[in-house]
């Protein structure tokens, strides 16, 4: 009864919309509703959008897919479709102060059907529990009028996105350079680690092939999780190969993991940034304290191996010597757990981080509310 309810009250307010939005949560993913919520993106035809810690759950190659919907930090023109939108349906989000990047989305409830694992919830009207998401995006696909209008504002208004600036022979090696090559190594088969820092934003812009694995992890801004989740990922997955984007603070939490991966003779690709501090919390609140003692990171993974297992470790300083070690990860040393350093700026970060870290700054840092 409840589910034919949500079903009929969700199907009338979507489709007496001009330009409905799709967007998927990380909540999909306990609620095992992936293929439910594709299936309904197939059927209606709306625009589609993922929440940062969702990428990964729709494939990029679906053919109304938008990008990362992340406020003032989405992909190019995802969140002027989204906010502009006259109703959108959010599958499992999770709304908090690093997700909504300090509360800033420009969202109005009453355009907003929220559904959750065990709940719908309509505008500023009626909610409906014990409904599983899976069963209920799938009921509502049989429901929906097909309506690609939002994907065919998104089209007209869509324009390539700018490329990093070539580097100069020897010159150091920016990030977004490094990304560029990154996106350059993915297929379907090969899983991307994005770890807490600037790997978050520079991550979300890689787009992923079909078959292309992606974890990121924002639900509490913890450091160091990467390490493990390579770790685990590499050994659920032996068909994979990880490639795993690291801050140098965050690896200090949890370096010893690598231990374990030379153990069970993983094949993982670590990109360790050393940028010899925390990035995000200097956007967040700079102080001494975003300051970390700097690690000779190859001699201790060197340590670490100890002569035993597969382990290739270099330090990158220019885009040549990234190049070179692209190849010798992916050539001589394809059966090596691979470890290639990149010493790159201190002040070396992606726009996004420069936006969302004063939003979020400013949202954290406000007075207490009397009440």
């Amino acid at each position: 009864m409840g589910l034919e309810a949500a079903v009929e009250a969700a199907a009338e307010f979507l489709n007496r919309a001009v330009k409905p939005v799709l967007v998927a949560g990380q909540n999909m993913r306990v609620a095992k509703a992936c293929d439910a919520f594709v299936e309904l993106a197939d059927s209606c035809g709306y625009a589609v959008a993922v929440m940062p810690a969702a990428k990964g759950l729709v494939p990029e190659h679906q053919p109304h897919f938008l990008g990362t919907y992340w406020g003032a930090v989405s992909t190019a023109f995802c969140a002027e479709i989204v906010e502009s939108a006259d109703a959108y349906l959010f599958a499992g989000p999770i709304f908090n102060d690093y997700s909504t990047v300090g509360y800033s989305l420009l969202l109005k409830k009453e355009k907003a059907i929220i559904v959750q694992p065990g709940r719908v919830t309509i505008g500023n009207g009626p909610a409906f529990g014990c409904v599983l998401m899976r069963d209920f995006l799938a009921a509502l696909a049989k429901r929906l009028k097909h309506n690609p209008t939002s994907y065919e504002n998104y089209h007209r208004i869509y324009a390539l996105d700018g490329q990093p600036l070539k580097c100069e022979p020897k010159e150091a090696l920016r990030v977004n350079v490094l990304f560029q090559h990154i996106q350059n190594m993915l297929s379907g088969e090969s899983a991307v680690i994005a770890e807490t820092g600037d790997s978050w934003f520079n991550c979300q812009k890689l787009k992923l092939p079909q078959g292309c694995g992606y974890e990121f992890q924002m639900q509490y801004g913890s450091i160091g999780w990467s390490v493990g989740a390579s770790l685990g990922y590499a050994q659920a997955a032996p068909d994979k190969r990880v490639i795993a984007c690291i801050g140098d603070g965050s690896f200090q939490v949890t370096a010893q993991d690598i231990s374990t991966m030379l153990r069970c003779g993983q094949r993982t690709i670590i990109f360790l940034m050393n940028n010899v501090g925390y990035r995000i919390g200097v956007e967040i609140h700079d102080g001494p304290y975003n300051v970390i003692k700097n690690w000779n990171y190859t001699g201790l993974v060197d340590a670490i191996h100890n002569g035993e297992g597969k382990c290739w470790t270099t330090k990158v300083y220019c885009e040549e010597e990234l190049v070179e070690a692209i190849e010798t990860a992916n050539g001589a040393k394809i059966d090596c757990l691979c470890f290639i350093e990149v010493i790159v700026h201190k002040d070396d970060t992606s726009k996004e981080l420069l936006e969302w870290g004063s939003r979020v700054s400013a949202a954290i840092s406000r007075p207490p509310n009397p009440q």
